[in-house]
């Protein structure tokens, strides 16, 4: 499985996903700043991978700080952080990411700086790590609502180049596959950016997990003629009540499986989910630049010059829409979500298994 980003030789190496599917190529970041350009240019994008990248690049910073207490190194560290939390508002694991660093920092206050340097580039990996696992854990409670001859559909990328390995959506279906089931997906483009054209179709195939592409607007005509199955997307923060922020056109897709009495699955890895804001009404989306909309790939312009655009990034589904959000510790209603909060809540009671 390729890497989508690795922490090497005091480096960060990130794939260039915006030149997939046609070249495969690391930028290497010297510097916290070219991270963040990272995130924000959509070299490294997925929540779970602009976090990882966010925690490797406040490590990064952190190696160049000249401080001889805890005080000036965290004040040294304030515009780092602050860098990282602007570059994409809508996912919350830059968020999670940065409050996860920080508590660690003032956990250790007492040692030395060198030593807190060292800390952060083990905890940078560490992040990298858990996220594989955690979404192989997601892939094993989702993969039990794939079942033989099913045909999936799935939006945008949630697979291995928007985490750390083996993706959110996609990993019930790699989960799926081991399993010996037998089953297909259909990949929507996902304008304006194409991450289900160029990302998802490309991972997938890598997989051996047989694939086709659809244009966006194809979704509910083969829902109405029967042939999907069921809908597995990712997410990019999940709050409270249920609702979910995912790409732009997400919200589409569950009206059309409610329509069409679909299955309409999230995997949410619990890093993003946002306990903190009661609904989607307080989600903050990103617009991007028109560039994105007028011109396909940065080149080739499509649109009138001097056209108005309105590009969301994202967009909010409510959680009457959704049959169940897949996290590494079950899958659950929606409505059970805020249960999560509590240590102490008995998951057993409140998982749900499959019987479509």
């Amino acid at each position: 499985m390729i890497a989508t980003i690795e922490w090497k030789n005091n480096r960060v190496f990130m794939l260039d996903q915006s030149r997939l599917p046609i070249d495969v190529a690391y930028i290497e970041c010297r510097d916290y700043l070219k991270v963040a350009e990272g995130i924000q240019k959509l070299w490294i994008r997925g929540a779970p991978a602009i976090g990882i990248a966010a925690a490797m690049g406040i490590a990064l910073a952190a190696q160049e700080i000249a401080a001889e207490d805890f005080t000036l190194f965290m004040k040294k560290l304030d515009p780092v952080f602050s860098a990282f939390l602007a570059t994409r508002p809508t996912a919350v694991n830059i968020q999670w990411a940065v409050e996860r660093i920080r508590t660690l920092l003032r956990s250790r206050k007492d040692e030395t700086i060198s030593a807190l340097k060292s800390l952060l580039i083990e905890e940078a990996k560490t992040i990298l790590a858990e996220d594989v696992e955690v979404n192989k854990a997601i892939g094993r409670w989702g993969a039990q609502f794939i079942r033989d001859g099913d045909t999936i559909l799935t939006h945008c990328n949630a697979g291995s180049l928007a985490t750390g390995g083996y993706g959110t959506a996609t990993a019930p279906m790699l989960i799926a596959k081991e399993q010996g089931k037998q089953f297909q997906v259909i990949a929507d483009e996902t304008r304006p950016v194409l991450q289900g054209a160029r990302l998802t179709s490309w991972e997938l195939m890598q997989s051996d997990i047989p694939v086709t592409l659809i244009t966006d607007n194809t979704a509910g005509a083969l829902m109405k003629k029967g042939e999907i199955s069921l809908a597995i997307v990712g997410t990019d923060r999940t709050v409270l009540n249920g609702d979910v922020a995912n790409k732009i056109g997400t919200y589409t897709v569950a009206v059309l499986c409610r329509e069409h009495a679909i299955p309409f699955y999230v995997a949410a890895p619990m890093s993003s989910i946002d306990f903190s804001i009661p609904s989607g009404d307080h989600i903050p989306i990103e617009e991007r630049s028109p560039e994105e909309v007028t011109h396909i790939c940065g080149t080739c312009r499509i649109a009138p010059v001097g056209v108005k655009v309105r590009n969301l990034a994202f967009d909010v589904t409510p959680a009457a829409y959704v049959t169940a959000i897949i996290t590494e510790k079950g899958a659950f209603r929606p409505e059970d979500i805020q249960k999560l909060r509590s240590p102490h809540a008995d998951l057993d009671a409140i998982r749900i298994r499959a019987g479509r």
